[in-house]
């Protein structure tokens, strides 16, 4: 299993594909799948059935997974960053490339 550089939380900015350009945060990763769901950006509708719950039933608001290889983080000067792994006092701990911070 492969070790993500996305984690939750991030915020990440979209570098490919239909939605490029588009910025938000991280709020779920699927390590397994490298794909993560970024809040705000690629909704589809999903229709759903009526139930108890919703009696109504409808069509429905949601943001579909995109691939981690289409993010890319954002440093605090806004720019995008690649990231880096660095040793610091016993813990590894992420660093951006373009201003060497921890993240």
């Amino acid at each position: 299993m492969a070790k993500l550089k996305i984690k939750t939380g991030d915020t990440v900015r979209v570098i490919a594909g239909a939605h490029k350009g588009s910025e938000g945060k991280v709020s779920k990763v699927f390590i397994e799948k490298n794909r993560a769901i970024v809040e705000g950006v690629n909704m589809v509708s999903k229709h759903e059935k009526p139930s108890a719950t919703n009696p109504q039933g409808g069509i429905k608001e949601k943001e579909a997974t995109l691939h981690v290889s289409n993010l890319s983080l954002i440093d605090k000067n806004k720019r995008n960053t690649r990231v880096a792994y660095q040793l610091i006092d016993g813990k590894n701990v992420r660093i951006a490339k373009t201003t060497k911070e921890v993240i």
